[in-house]
């Protein structure tokens, strides 16, 4: 969701180079053969067509529209130029940096002597609106407007500071020299402006922001020192950290708005709407950053803007519960944190840098994760806070590809800041560090490195003064949450939108059967094979099954890291699951599942997940095959492996399989779809271990290794006993014709790109009608 100016042409320096002199040695004279002269310039000649090959590739990939052909192709580059070198760590005599003055009157500054405590920091691209002229007039802050390139030359407004391009070039930070001219990112520069002239709080707001009743002091704790603060806001909500898996919450459900979630929430948690099974409590005093909700068009992505509107012209005005406790977060659990409703005390002046080599769609959203997770150095934390401001929704929303690397990487961002360690001796230290591990992992590039080390000596520069490192509490033995811990509190639920529509007692009674399907299956993790182009797919099948399972592992014959995509062949997929299987030791039970069969998840509460379920039942999908005489070479050499692996099972394995079926025949199951609790899971892995490096197909180990591990009639056969299996389709079949919300199961439907899958969530719909708001 476009919340801010956040697009423009990447920095460019501030002085261009002097033309260079004409050599003394150039030979006017020599002669103008042309033979000749191609022959002595012959690699110049080469270079120059190259270059404009590619300048016309580049030109060509631009204006067609294949903007993920030209990613890949900007990635491949960038891939090739990283593989080369290592990344070089910034080098910095932190005792050593010069200090930066405020300009005096002979630099046509008016601001040299002028100091305020507290600021309202907005990029602003146009003239003046009347939300500016608000945040102008609000007692007892001072309002800083940063201007860009295409801010209006006569940009004025009556009670504001403003700096305009040239203003900013004079002021002697580093950090200049890495901002874009047309971008909100160039509010670095105010941040420093504001610290160098007495900040000692920040509220980084948006232009277009109405603060509600005209006072900041009234919604956020602007004080958290002193006895003022003691007596009006001494305990606050906490969210739980009693499930250490739980790394990432959408505030938005605690107050009230169960079906919208914020911009940076990763996709495959838009599903957790439950509310609070209880919160812990938490002293007041420092929660250094304190992220506001926003009434009326509050921060979304382009997912919900598009989803949700029933046309065009229509603005959103989405209320939260204005009455709802403010909340915190514990350390190993984030939340996502933006740049225009956000309060910053000193303690975190640090985390407002808001990096500058990735999208502007992520910038804030990549440094409200980066910011937490150093928060944590210091003993800080985040809190969410009710509606703080009013933004009318006149905004146009960024298209989703602009969103999309954002969707993809932030769920490994987030793991990757939890499991981050550091030992260096002070925080400035510590965050430079991080930057550098981030730039390593891919998350941004060496440019934000350069960019952080600029930043920080910049902050030392202008007198700031970095708080001192706590120990973390991740690393501490946590206190059992006792009975007496534990604090209730049930969100409202307030009128939303769904699918353009007001949301009604029914739509409750559809998150109600949400959650009754995430409690039965929440520890399960689906492990799904995709024959189809993980590219198209991969995001849209965890967006799916994300919302209901534990986690949604995805495997191809084409690994894919930036998607989380495993390489596992699927002619022997069996043998890459105990590695998922060791990832997940707490988990309940594994479910496998081809791309090309469709689970309706409403309709397996009542299989036993303490048995085995597979597809025993369903008549073309379970065959046996006998081995003597039969003229199939493929069905003889796979019987033959079977007999060798069958003699060398343990007694337990070798009497089950053998009661279950005798030695001549052997079971050929499609196996799509099966099901393997966790009292099995160890049976399972030494089954693989035992066929070792032997050429055991899918479709005939899964069925062996079912009957070793427990006879048929234990099985749960009635689980996926009704589904839909055709084997044969006719030119009149479609996924209309073919789907059924009835069965568990439909085979074979094939998700080949994001057109099959949102026909597919139309129709899967009927079983799941809030599946409606992911299309």
């Amino acid at each position: 969701m476009l919340v801010q100016e956040r697009s423009g042409p990447k920095p460019l320096s501030r002085l261009s180079p002097p033309s260079s002199p004409r050599p003394p040695n150039r030979r006017i004279g020599k002669s103008l053969d042309f033979s000749a002269w191609a022959s002595e310039n012959a690699y110049k000649i080469v270079a120059v067509c190259v270059l404009a090959a590619t300048v016309a590739a580049l030109f060509f990939l631009r204006n067609a529209g294949d903007t993920a052909a030209l990613l890949c192709f900007e990635k491949t580059q960038s891939a090739a130029s990283a593989a080369g070198r290592r990344i070089p760590y910034p080098q910095i005599s932190w005792s050593s940096v010069p200090p930066i003055r405020p300009l005096g009157p002979s630099a046509a500054s008016p601001y040299a002597s002028f100091r305020s405590e507290r600021w309202i920091v907005v990029s602003v691209s146009s003239p003046p609106t009347d939300e500016l002229r608000a945040l102008a007039r609000i007692k007892g802050w001072q309002l800083l407007a940063v201007g860009n390139s295409r801010t209006p030359a006569d940009w004025a407004l009556k009670g504001a500071v403003f700096l305009s391009l040239e203003q900013q070039a004079q002021l002697g930070f580093r950090s200049v020299d890495f901002l874009p001219y047309a971008s909100y990112v160039r509010k670095t520069v105010g941040y420093l402006f504001a610290i160098q002239h007495g900040a000692k709080i920040i509220f980084d707001a948006d232009d277009r922001a109405e603060v509600i009743a005209a006072d900041l002091a009234k919604h956020f704790d602007i004080d958290l020192v002193g006895e003022a603060t003691a007596k009006k806001h001494p305990i606050l909500l906490q969210y739980s950290h009693a499930d250490p898996n739980r790394t990432v919450v959408n505030p938005y459900v605690h107050f009230g708005q169960r079906s919208v979630w914020p911009r940076g929430l990763p996709l495959d948690r838009v599903g957790d709407v439950a509310h609070e099974e209880f919160y812990t409590e938490i002293f007041s005093g420092r929660q250094f950053i304190q992220q506001g909700l926003s009434n009326g068009l509050p921060d979304v992505d382009a997912v919900f803007y598009f989803t949700r509107k029933s046309s065009g012209m229509e603005s959103f005005d989405i209320r939260f519960d204005e009455d709802a406790p403010k909340v915190a977060m514990p350390q190993g659990m984030m939340v996502p944190v933006n740049s225009f409703n956000t309060i910053f005390h000193s303690q975190a002046f640090w985390g407002l840098m808001l990096p500058v080599s990735i999208s502007s769609m992520a910038s804030d959203v990549i440094r409200g994760y980066w910011a937490q997770r150093i928060l944590w150095e210091i003993g800080g934390f985040v809190a969410v806070y009710p509606p703080t401001i009013y933004r009318l929704d006149k905004a146009q929303a960024s298209p989703f590809s602009e969103e999309k690397d954002l969707h993809v990487n932030v769920g490994r961002l987030i793991n990757f800041l939890v499991s981050w360690r550091s030992n260096k001796q002070t925080l400035f230290e510590r965050i430079l560090h991080l930057s550098y591990a981030m730039a390593e992992e891919g998350f941004w590039t060496e440019k934000d490195v350069e960019f952080t080390a600029a930043w920080l000596q910049d902050l030392l520069a202008v007198g700031y003064q970095q708080p001192r490192l706590m120990s973390l509490e991740l690393d501490r033995p946590r206190a059992t949450i006792g009975h007496g811990d534990k604090q209730e509190f049930i969100p409202k639920k307030l009128p939303s939108v769904h699918l353009g529509v007001e949301e009604t007692g029914m739509v409750n009674y559809e998150i109600g059967n949400l959650i009754r399907w995430r409690k039965h299956f929440g520890n399960v993790v689906l492990i799904m094979h995709c024959s189809g182009p993980v590219d198209r797919t991969a995001l849209e099948w965890r967006l799916l099954y994300g919302r209901i399972f534990k986690t949604v592992i995805i495997l191809s014959e084409q690994s894919n890291a930036e998607l989380a995509v495993e390489h596992a062949q699927l002619v022997q997929a069996y043998k890459y699951l105990p590695k998922v299987f060791d990832r997940f030791t707490g988990a309940e039970g594994f479910l496998f599942l081809q791309d090309d069969v469709i689970l309706n998840y409403w309709n397996l509460l009542l299989a036993d997940k303490t048995k085995l379920w597979i597809t025993n039942k369903v008549t073309d999908s379970w065959i046996t095959v006998p081995i003597e005489g039969n003229k199939q070479e493929w069905f003889v050499n796979q019987g033959n492996m079977v007999k060798k692996v069958v003699s060398s099972f343990p007694v337990h394995f070798q009497v089950s399989y053998k009661e279950s079926i005798s030695e001549d025949k052997l079971i050929f199951c499609s196996s799509e779809l099966f099901y393997v609790p966790g009292r099995f899971v160890s049976d399972f892995s030494d089954l693989v271990g035992i066929v070792g490096d032997l050429g055991i197909h899918h479709k005939i180990a899964v069925p062996m290794f079912f009957q070793a591990m427990d006879s048929p009639q234990n099985f749960d056969s009635d689980a996926l006993a009704r589904t839909v299996y055709r084997t044969k389709l006719s030119a009149n079949d479609s996924l209309a014709t073919i789907y059924t919300a009835q069965a568990p199961a439909v085979f074979p439907l094939k998700v080949q790109n994001e057109v099959d899958f949102i026909k597919l969530i139309r129709i899967m719909a009927v079983g799941d009608p809030l599946l409606m708001e992911l299309v």
